[in-house]
């Protein structure tokens, strides 16, 4: 049967396992100097069409941000998500390692491995947990890359295992970081660190679907936005992730890249426009094949310390008829990059830590739609970013590979406090985090959800490679027992120019 499942034999876990760390300790990027330093990574988007059983097609997108680890070794996040077919809410994230080789006549060819986690949208993904070899080959055009990829999209112990071939696009940048010696340090500095992104915001959202339908739907969205802003003045582009947080919509998530245009009513108020597209779907949201598309008005006020506080309305359209409607959104953002004033050419900010890390989670056994109660294996992403020598905002995200659980997602977001130093041997620390999940059959910690952890690391390599511990509890808002949560994450930790 298509929809048996069956938990993955113990080497598909150690590889996994190996995949999430190992590559990490041939992170062959040399210690930043005083004066900075570049790590290159490419950022890319790519499309192919997957067969289902059934004969069903379903159109999925990726994007992936890689790392050179050196050895000509890239390695980073990546994520898939379904933009046409019936299954909108069908979304996939995890990590790949690729292997790269120049050819003659500016071409280049690279074989990857993705290995992730998702489902969603009753895609027959058993226990979540995909693999996707794949071979790229792509030549170089106008400073970027276009290329065509030959993979394979398999969910060990389900019917699914497609063969296709795909479009992709590369854009090459730099990652810029400075020594992690210099922490703290007010330091000059001409260009954007990290990503490039100048503010992440904490977003609160809500929709309301169908109006005057019998099918009408109202629901709340909790989620991140990143936001960077362009040489027109005022304009700005990013990307935003937020899930549903009610339970009548549990496993519903919006990936999306956005638009905007400001203009100054004061010294401190901003009014503005921002149009969003991207995928959205899951959680009985009726997307259709997952494209939707947002325009909202926004009004938004500078606090101190670099914080600011917004809110904006608007209108969504999907591809269905129970996809339109009305969008509120409140949120709280704080600056990333030191402020640039008209006619300056240098910034100066303070050096605060930045953390990349990739995440095995389990949660022991909850309860699910049909009774019975089971543990579940996740794999995650988490972003720590530091607001001052122990104080961090962190931002993570899971996806079921196993644990029967294909389509369970989680979605994170909150605050640390941390012992020590990013170089320090050992460090200890706490997260209070609220957030998001649904899919999968799962009951018990679905809707909107609040997360706490205790975790001590130890640093393993340098510069600032630190594997870390975590235990804690996982509650939904609407009661019930706590289920008892335990990780393991290996990252790295850069030095970026903040505010």
């Amino acid at each position: 049967m298509l929809n048996t499942l069956h938990p993955p034999r113990l080497g598909q876990r150690l590889a996994l396992a190996a995949l999430c760390c190992c590559p990490t300790l041939v992170w062959a990027a040399e210690p930043a100097s005083s004066s900075g330093a570049a790590l290159p990574m490419r950022l890319s988007m790519g499309a192919e069409t997957v067969q289902l059983p059934g004969h069903e097609r379903m159109g999925l997108v990726s994007g992936k941000l890689l790392f050179d680890i050196g050895h000509e070794l890239w390695l980073g996040p990546v994520t898939y998500g379904a933009a046409t077919g019936q299954r909108g809410g069908f979304f996939v994230g995890g990590i790949e390692l690729q292997r790269r080789w120049a050819l003659p006549g500016e071409l280049s060819l690279s074989a990857g491995l993705s290995v992730g986690g998702g489902g969603g949208a009753g895609a027959p993904v058993g226990n979540g947990l995909m693999l996707r070899p794949a071979l790229t080959l792509m030549k170089e055009l106008l400073g970027m890359r276009l290329g065509a990829s030959v993979s394979t999209v398999r969910f060990p112990g389900t019917a699914i295992h497609s063969h296709q071939m795909g479009l992709v696009l590369e854009w090459p940048a730099n990652f810029q970081h400075v020594s992690l010696d210099r922490l703290g340090e007010r330091l000059p500095t001409t260009q954007r660190s990290g990503v490039g992104f100048d503010r992440i915001a904490l977003t609160g959202a809500r929709y309301a679907l169908a109006q005057g339908q019998p099918e009408a739907l109202r629901f709340g969205l909790v989620g991140v936005r990143l936001d960077q802003d362009l040489a027109t003045p005022g304009r700005s582009w990013g990307v935003e992730a937020a899930a549903g947080a009610q339970a009548h919509v549990a496993g519903y998530m919006e990936i999306l890249a956005h638009l905007g245009q400001e203009v100054a009513l004061g010294e401190h108020l901003r009014l503005g426009l921002r149009g969003a597209i991207g995928l959205g779907g899951g959680g009985t949201v009726p997307t259709g094949g997952g494209v939707i598309e947002r325009v909202d008005g926004t009004l938004s006020l500078a606090l101190p310390a670099a914080w600011q506080l917004g809110a904006s309305l608007g209108r969504v359209h999907g591809r269905t008829q129970g996809m339109q409607g009305q969008r509120t959104e409140l949120w709280l953002a704080h600056s990333l990059e030191p402020s640039l004033l008209p006619g300056q050419l240098r910034r100066e900010g303070t050096a605060v830590a930045n953390e990349w890390g990739a995440a095995l989670l389990h949660i022991a056994p909850m309860q699910r739609n049909q009774g019975t109660r089971q543990s579940i294996e996740t794999i995650g992403l988490v972003l720590n970013h530091g607001l001052g020598d122990h104080a961090y905002l962190t931002a993570q995200t899971y996806s079921a590979l196993a644990g029967a659980a294909g389509g369970y997602s989680i979605g994170l977001l909150g605050a640390g406090w941390a012992s020590g130093t990013v170089q320090s041997d050992w460090r200890y620390g706490a997260e209070l985090l609220a957030g998001g999940a649904g899919g999968g059959g799962v009951r018990q910690a679905s809707g909107a959800l609040v997360q706490t952890q205790l975790w001590a690391s130890r640093l393993m390599a340098a510069p600032g490679q630190r594997l870390r511990l975590s235990v804690g509890a996982l509650a939904s808002a609407r009661g019930g027992s706590p289920a008892p949560v335990a990780a393991i994450t290996w990252s790295r930790s850069f030095a970026v120019v903040g505010p």
